[in-house]
């Protein structure tokens, strides 16, 4: 399936102290290339969304994107750009704060996908009583920009408000670590 990976560093790292959160360094590299080297080899093309620092993020050698909302609408505004500039049928989303993302990511949503004939696919942690979503961790067709836009046009803003409105496939993945992001500057000592 032909899919474009899109790296989600829109934010503004409120909990990590107002600091752009893709480019703080874990293990000697900013943490969005390290989701762009997990990322990479599992998709067509990799977009990133930011609001802030585009040309840092340019540095990458993939395309950037701000939102197309303005006032920092947070991940499904980031969700609607790269919807509105992939050119493949499928588009995948990460955040840039989860450098261990899965290296099956984008197969293991195809294939809950394909299996559910469901609009989206979700990835999803924790044992079968205790489910948890990771909504920011996601695959969905490009027909669906024009939902999105207009449930975005009517003030939604939570992933979760936007999921409940379409056959959602969640996903499940047995290691809940790989989906682990770093949101203060502790976490990222620690991970160090």
């Amino acid at each position: 399936m032909q899919t474009t990976g899109l790296i989600l560093a829109g934010g503004r790292g409120m909990r990590m102290g107002q600091v752009d959160k893709g480019l703080q360094r874990l293990q000697g590299k900013a943490m969005v290339a390290h989701v762009l080297q997990r990322l990479t080899p599992q998709v067509d093309r990799v977009l990133i969304n930011a609001n802030q620092n585009l040309p840092s993020y340019a540095a990458f050698g993939v395309p950037v994107y701000a939102d197309q909302l303005s006032g920092y609408a947070g991940p499904l505004a980031g969700l609607q750009t790269g919807l509105m500039q992939c050119s493949t049928p499928f588009l995948v989303s990460a955040p840039c704060d989860s450098p261990f993302l899965p290296l099956d990511l984008v197969a293991r949503l195809h294939a809950g996908l394909a299996a559910s004939a469901a609009e989206i696919a979700v990835a999803c942690t924790g044992p079968a009583s205790q489910r948890q979503a990771q909504p920011v961790f996601c695959l969905v067709s490009t027909s669906l920009l024009p939902h999105l836009t207009h449930y975005l046009e009517s003030g939604g803003r939570k992933f979760d408000g936007w999921y409940a409105t379409l056959k959602v496939a969640q996903v499940h993945f047995i290691d809940d670590e790989a989906f682990r992001n770093i949101n203060t500057i502790n976490e990222l000592q620690q991970f160090q």
